[in-house]
């Protein structure tokens, strides 16, 4: 089974701001968020880790060594990292929703984020056994453009998700190809009072 975890809260998720390679540490209710989300998974063969500081401290709660996979970065957002979201002018919006080749001053496309996850999914479709619990702790874009993947969906289909911090995406790989066991999961979160508040 593949876990595919978002990161624990920071700072910037917390005010608002556009956060893709701008690498903040968790804040304290992150901290928190990321012990009830090792808690509720348990025991794991693998974990495995975006570059960035928010996700590896989130890893680090699994107890486990952590396999850094660039792949699994946040998209990068260019001359928008660290904006506040209505900051962002309409017209980007707009022709981000319905290009998938467009990408932001400096920044990246939902395209190539979708080719360089897929490439990630295949390598742990190859390589994990059917008995294998892998963690794959990253950010909002990659874990929707592994659903994306794995529904059959296009790069557009990611603006239809919403991913909450902390949360639990489980998806098997079998010889049919992929199956969603669930997506978004927050009741460890809800039940420990650590909602993004």
């Amino acid at each position: 089974m593949l876990v595919i975890v978002r990161h624990g809260r920071t700072d910037h998720n917390a005010a608002g701001l556009l956060l893709g390679r701008l690498d903040p540490p968790l804040d304290p209710l992150g901290r928190e968020q990321a012990v009830a989300l090792a808690a509720a998974i348990g025991p794991v063969d693998r974990v495995i880790a975006s570059p960035l500081q928010r996700a590896t401290e989130t890893a680090s709660a699994f107890g486990r060594p952590i396999e850094i996979d660039e792949r699994w970065i946040e998209v990068d957002y260019g001359a928008f990292d660290g904006m506040p979201l209505g900051e962002v002018p309409a017209e980007a919006w707009a022709a981000w929703r319905r290009d998938p080749e467009f990408a932001p001053p400096g920044g990246e496309s939902l395209r190539g984020l979708g080719v360089r996850v897929a490439s990630a999914l295949d390598d742990l479709t190859a390589s994990d056994g059917p008995d294998t619990t892998t963690v794959v702790v990253s950010h909002v874009s990659p874990i929707k453009a592994a659903v994306s993947w794995a529904l059959g969906g296009d790069e557009l289909t990611t603006w239809r998700l919403w991913v909450a911090p902390a949360s639990i995406t489980r998806i098997a790989t079998t010889a049919r190809g992929a199956v969603v066991h669930t997506f978004n999961e927050i009741a460890h979160l809800t039940t420990a009072d650590l909602l993004d508040r």
